[in-house]
């Protein structure tokens, strides 16, 4: 399949940039899987008329780290930014650097007076393994140096450091927040459990393989970058006992879809880490999930193939194309769908 046929029509002005207050009244539309049935909802909290006791939602409890750094060259005092995206090693870390063609391997890039790092590689991605000098603890110098990495088309500042983050997130090491789980509140997991939902977590730190443009003509040619995730026993065990009472099982966001997509073998979850390159596009047979919520995702991104494999991609197109229409605000601190 050509990656042209997923794309879409967006005003720039359908945006968000800026999350809504409370978390959960942003905007919810509904997406029949089968049917291509489109509903519509006032408020995200909603969602609680679509779930009951029969649904298993599951989280991914990744925490964003304030991973954007800057720094300057040492020699030429030429001022670098870089993205930490995976650790890959003590005080190494796979990143993004600008401008790359200045950070070649061997480059020194000073942060300030505790934390420095030496370009050790380069990655097939176009990144770089920095290897970071580091006068105390890393994760308190990033804490204090460190920016939230927001996406290059939010362009407005985030008064607000933690709207970048899930209220359940409690697992540090993502270079970007896992979106869909920006809409839940104390509150609204508390109603969904009093009405019997069972909740589940999983971890997958995002990092490069989610949000890197697909730069291949033909999407099987795309190669998705690798992302670690890891699924306790007792998440296991819960989705597990609840697929064979036959149960729903609710992915809240597309890293929580890949988690559970690649960790199922032979229709079990199994317990464990790993590193997942999963790429799901039309074609793909889901193993355990069985509905999702998402929200609006790029034109041309692998975010809506992997919608397009569980609802088809004509059935997400004429969504989108809905969703333009009624004027619904897109991407990370856009309003949510729920694919069932």
């Amino acid at each position: 399949m050509k990656v042209t046929e997923f794309d879409y029509e967006l005003p720039e002005e359908l945006i968000a940039q800026h999350p809504v207050e409370p978390r959960d009244t942003s905007r919810l539309m509904t997406l029949d899987k089968v049917t291509g049935e489109v509903g519509h909802k006032a408020h995200f909290y909603d969602i609680i008329d679509e779930l009951g006791s029969n649904d298993v939602l599951v989280f991914n409890d990744t925490k964003v780290i304030p991973a954007r750094l800057y720094g300057h060259r040492k020699e030429s005092g030429g001022k670098v930014e870089v993205l930490l995206l995976t650790p890959c090693g003590e005080n190494t870390w796979e990143c993004l650097v600008k401008p790359g063609k200045k950070c070649p391997i061997g480059q020194e890039i000073v942060f300030n007076e505790k934390l420095s790092g030496t370009v050790i590689d380069k990655t097939d991605f176009g990144g770089r393994i920095i290897r970071f000098i580091v006068d105390g603890v890393f994760d308190d110098i990033i804490q204090d140096i460190g920016e939230m990495p927001l996406p290059p088309y939010i362009h407005e500042k985030l008064e607000d450091q933690n709207r970048y983050q899930t209220v359940y997130a409690r697992e540090k090491g993502s270079a970007a927040a896992p979106t869909a789980g920006l809409h839940f509140t104390p509150e609204l997991l508390e109603r969904l459990k009093a009405k019997g939902v069972t909740l589940a977590f999983v971890t997958l730190h995002v990092g490069l393989g989610t949000f890197r443009p697909v730069s291949a003509e033909v999407i099987e040619d795309h190669q998705m970058h690798s992302e670690y995730y890891v699924v306790t026993q007792e998440t296991a065990d819960i989705i597990n006992e609840a697929r064979r009472a036959g149960k729903r099982i609710v992915a809240v966001g597309t890293t929580s879809v890949r988690t559970l997509e690649s960790a199922t073998v032979d229709g079990e979850l199994k317990a464990g880490h790993d590193w997942t390159q999963i790429f799901i596009y039309p074609g793909y047979q889901y193993k355990m999930v069985d509905a999702l919520i998402t929200n609006f995702h790029l034109p041309q991104s692998t975010l809506l193939m992997l919608i397009s494999a569980l609802a088809g991609r004509e059935h997400c197109l004429a969504a989108y194309k809905e969703a333009v229409k009624e004027r619904y605000r897109f991407f990370s601190f856009g309003d949510a769908m729920f694919i069932r």
